[in-house]
């Protein structure tokens, strides 16, 4: 009590403030905060036209790669159970409003416990299952008020996290405790787990489920070689730089130049795929390939007339096409690991890509993985990024190598969705 009482006098109403001066100057946050006026009316409207089936399983994820993991423990157990989604963040808004094995989706409000015990009651679920990480105190706390089972999916603790530490940790105590069952995606994972709940929670190794995700999508496109127009005239090999931020491009297109002037038999075509393609990144990024003197194109403008061998580089401004761009990469690197947290390292490893990225990957397991192997190479320069891809474009045999060992490790870490299943299926 001591805890859910400080929680709910200092922390939430701190973040109610945080997150509306964040939308003040932040679009998406504005689109956060937009998305959560009309939350309980959308709701009560979907949950009318809604499957009526015996058990509802409520899935939460924050985002886009935590709503993967979760899709293929949905589509699983969909036949049998009314599915509810909610989520956090805006760019995941769309896929989950238009996902086919939902039966509603909405926006999770802001984390108060007039909100949570509402939303139990609309959605009256057998089951809570939140996807890696993004687990909210006061929805944790009612439903245990309700005695419904909870289970994290996918669960993800890195060494560095901050509920380690200090007074985080007998607070997320406080949270963990009404657990059920933590799904973790290693023994790491597990062993920290373990420093946040008693030994009544139930702590499992399952692995991580996207796995199968990218698995699959990789089995689907993988054979997909006619992709847009000019594609047969390309005699250079192509480098797929995929989800990148402004903070990336600043290490990668460095790294590009040096490219162009120290190897300029093996200079790579570079397909570049923002994580968001708004109007103002994609004029960002052609401003900054302007003053490079690099020769570039927008994916929507291309025609069957262009001769793409012409273009150093391709901006992609179209969303959903990174899982197939990845299919025709010689070598991929993927963004947001010099701006935050890494993305999905799994889709190009998936593809036999050798991959790279950035510093910052603690919060991909499988990032770490693939380097220990020797499937991708993390770089901290554009000096060193630069040296990386040369080695790879003058050694056919040890990009393959690093490309069959990235596939490999997909290959050997899929069963997470089964493994994590026998757990579901206790309570649906």
């Amino acid at each position: 009590m001591f805890w859910q009482f400080v929680y709910n006098l200092f922390v939430v109403p701190a973040m109610f403030v945080g997150f509306y001066i964040a939308g003040c100057c932040n679009p998406k946050v504005q689109a956060g905060i937009k998305g959560r006026k009309r939350v309980f009316s959308e709701l009560v409207a979907q949950l009318q036209t809604a499957r009526q089936l015996k058990k509802t399983a409520w899935f939460h994820f924050t985002s886009v790669g935590e709503f993967e993991q979760a899709k293929p423990l949905i589509e699983a157990i969909y036949a049998e159970t009314r599915i509810v989604l909610t989520f956090f963040s805006p760019s995941v808004a769309p896929n989950a409003r238009s996902y086919l094995y939902a039966d509603a989706a909405v926006y999770l409000p802001l984390d108060t416990s007039r909100s949570a015990e509402r939303l139990i009651r609309l959605i009256e679920p057998a089951l809570i299952v939140f996807s890696k990480f993004d687990i909210w105190p006061n929805l944790v706390w009612r439903a245990s008020n309700h005695d419904i089972p909870i289970i994290v999916v996918a669960g993800t603790l890195h060494a560095e996290s901050k509920r380690l530490l200090g007074l985080a940790k007998p607070f997320f105590r406080s949270v963990h405790r009404h657990i059920r069952v933590h799904c973790a995606i290693s023994e790491g994972d597990a062993a920290r787990f373990q420093e946040l709940c008693p030994p009544t929670c139930e702590i499992v190794v399952t692995g991580d489920t996207r796995y199968e995700q990218v698995h699959r999508r990789a089995t689907a496109v993988e054979s997909d070689t006619e992709f847009f127009p000019g594609q047969a005239t390309i005699k250079r090999p192509i480098l797929i730089a995929g989800s990148t931020y402004t903070e990336d491009e600043k290490v990668l297109l460095p790294a590009y130049q040096r490219l162009l002037k120290n190897t300029p038999d093996t200079f790579p075509h570079l397909i570049l795929v923002p994580h968001e393609p708004t109007h103002e990144r994609i004029s960002e990024i052609r401003d900054a390939l302007n003053r490079q003197q690099l020769a570039h194109l927008c994916f929507s403008e291309l025609t069957s007339g262009i001769d793409l061998s012409e273009v150093d580089v391709l901006i992609v401004d179209s969303m959903g096409l990174l899982a197939k761009l990845y299919g025709l990469a010689d070598i991929a690197f993927v963004g947001g690991s010099f701006r935050g947290s890494v993305h999905n390292v799994m889709e190009p490893a998936a593809m036999a890509k050798p991959v790279l990225f950035g510093p910052t990957i603690q919060n991909a397991y499988e990032a770490s993985l693939l380097m220990e192997r020797g499937g991708a190479k993390l770089v901290h320069t554009s000096q060193q990024l630069a040296d990386a891809i040369s080695v790879w474009l003058n050694d056919t045999d040890a990009k393959d190598m690093a490309g069959s060992i990235g596939k490999q490790l997909i290959e050997e870490n899929l069963g997470a969705v089964d493994r994590t299943l026998v757990h579901l299926r206790e309570y649906v």
